[in-house]
């Protein structure tokens, strides 16, 4: 083993995976993905004020469970 770099490249393509895998990982355990909401929206809406992340997590939570108290049907 010696101490080769790993070309930038790789590197690259590497942190992208890992994001996703991390990003796949929170959506599945119910996390909503704030970082992504917040690029989103200075992409797309830059007229629009982007929410704190509180809110934003309320709100993310409110439109999966519905308001019933943590629980759903189906």
């Amino acid at each position: 083993m010696g101490t080769e770099l790993v070309p930038a490249g790789q590197y690259q393509a590497h942190r992208r995976v890992w994001r996703r895998l991390v990003q796949t990982a929170r959506l599945c355990c119910g996390v909503p993905d704030y970082d992504n909401y917040v690029r989103h929206m200075r992409d797309k809406h830059p007229d629009r004020e982007v929410m704190d992340y509180k809110t934003f997590f309320r709100e993310r939570q409110e439109a999966r469970f519905g308001g019933r108290n943590g629980f759903r049907c189906c």
